[in-house]
């Protein structure tokens, strides 16, 4: 390691310690002969002192020095002297007395100011990531998101849960929003699909008899860019047998207490509140009210019993409101190609402060009704057997009662953090466009490639 210690561990006890850091040159100050650098790292900040005639030859190299150059230095831990102790960083009451320092790599003109707290565009920011994840607001969100996920992590393994991946190239079956289609090389003129969800695999692994899985699974959909959405997220994704709806809630509201207990220091009320989606029409005329009292930065409301279908009166059909194996309440299945409208759901949304955080529902396991939901939304037998055959044959295979829940993580971090939007709490996000502007993805490929795959691109024809 080029290093001993990282610059914002070093403390009071320290003292008279040997240590070697590196990392990025923060600032300069001249006093005298007397050089003062602020080094930074992931970790923090500590004040160097570089004085000449102790530095020698590298003294040299202190005066070509500019900010966010890397450098090596070694040097011996000192109390700072009194009146000079900066209360604002962790390591303010110590600095360190450098006795070499070595230059690792010269930072070239910047097209943004890392310390500066002017307002940088989003393009510039979003172009220059590598840049901007330096700034400590920012890098301090996926320190953050890196102890949320370790202690979700903890959770589940205390609760018997197994993390299991699920496939990312898999078959394209719509749940809502448009798929992502990748060409298959080896089957021409057939395409793999990237997950809008791990939906029916965790159904699968449930019929399989795994009957706790969680997953922290990216997810991909092509559909209209908001602050709050992307074309690639991360959503906290669970499955278990033999259960109702009150084991999802009481799974999701003890996740959510040690969560927030863990990183915030924060007590969660629980029970959270629930209302039928019914009741949250009707009083609120919502369906993801924010129902914050005073003194409350946080509101959890689970909403369920939601209609199962919606009539889309473009295309004159009733259609799923959530996905098609979400189970009808027990009472109205009679009620399925008669009297749609009225047919609730077993499904559930968990609403933060007003903004839908996730949603889940207790799955179809018997074929016959899976069967008939896929009729009443015009699915025939052959787009059944050619769509979800897969499913079906399992679900004839000794089904246990499933359900689960799907929680939207970069969502529930940006409101945990109080950022507007969830492009600051994703370390490579798209633009409202779906661009990449750190690599200009999506591009142009090479003729060879669409060659190898047997495609062709169209291009529209100008009219004359």
């Amino acid at each position: 390691m080029l290093r001993t210690h990282y610059c914002g561990e070093l403390r009071k006890e320290d003292k008279d310690k040997k240590v070697v850091l590196a990392g990025w040159v923060y600032r300069i100050r001249e006093h005298g002969k007397v050089t003062f650098l602020d080094l930074r790292d992931r970790e923090g900040l500590i004040q160097i002192v570089c004085v000449p005639s102790i530095l020698k030859d590298s003294a040299n190299v202190v005066k070509e020095l500019t900010k966010e150059d890397v450098v090596y230095i070694e040097g011996t831990v000192n109390e700072r002297p009194q009146g000079t102790i900066n209360k604002n960083i962790p390591t303010g009451e110590v600095e360190l007395l450098a006795s070499d320092v070595r230059l690792l790599n010269k930072c070239k003109d910047l097209p943004f100011d890392i310390e500066s707290e002017t307002e940088v565009s989003e393009d510039l920011r979003l172009k220059y990531r590598y840049l901007d994840l330096r700034r400590e607001e920012l890098k301090k969100n996926f320190i953050f998101k890196d102890k949320v996920t370790k202690y979700t992590r903890d959770f589940f393994h205390q609760e018997g849960f197994l993390d299991i991946e699920t496939p990312i190239l898999t078959k394209s079956t719509p749940e809502g929003a448009r798929d992502f289609l990748v060409p298959a090389r080896l089957r021409s003129g057939s395409f793999y699909a990237l997950p809008q969800s791990p939906q029916l695999f965790k159904q699968i692994l449930m019929i399989a008899g795994l009957d706790k899985y969680y997953q922290i699974a990216r997810c991909f959909r092509d559909e209209d860019l908001r602050a709050d959405r992307q074309p690639e997220f991360t959503q906290l994704d669970l499955e278990m047998s033999f259960i109702d709806e009150e084991d999802i809630f009481n799974l999701i509201e003890g996740l959510l207490s040690y969560i927030f207990k863990k990183v915030l220091n924060y007590e969660l009320k629980t029970p959270f509140l629930r209302l039928s989606h019914r009741e949250a029409m009707e009083k609120h005329n919502s369906d993801k009210p924010d129902l914050r009292t005073e003194g409350d930065d946080f509101c959890f409301l689970w909403l369920k019993d939601f209609p199962l279908f919606n009539f889309s009166v473009e295309e004159d059909s009733w259609d799923m409101e959530h996905h098609p194996f979400t189970a009808p309440h027990p009472e109205d299945i009679d009620l399925i190609g008669k009297d749609m409208g009225k047919v609730r759901a077993r499904s559930y949304d968990l609403v933060l402060n007003g903004v839908e955080l996730g949603s889940g529902s207790i799955r179809i396991h018997q074929r016959e009704l899976q069967e008939k939901i896929f009729k009443a939304i015009g699915i025939d037998d052959e787009d059944a057997e050619r769509k979800f055959g897969f499913l079906l044959k399992a679900l004839d295979s000794g089904a246990p009662p499933h359900g689960g829940f799907a929680l939207g993580l970069d969502r529930m971090l940006a409101l945990m953090l109080g950022e507007n939007s969830i492009r600051d709490v994703i370390a490579f996000p798209k633009t409202q466009r779906g661009i990449c502007l750190l690599t200009d993805a999506p591009s142009h490929v090479d003729v060879d490639q669409l060659l190898e795959l047997k495609i062709r691109t169209l291009k529209e024809e100008r009219d004359d």
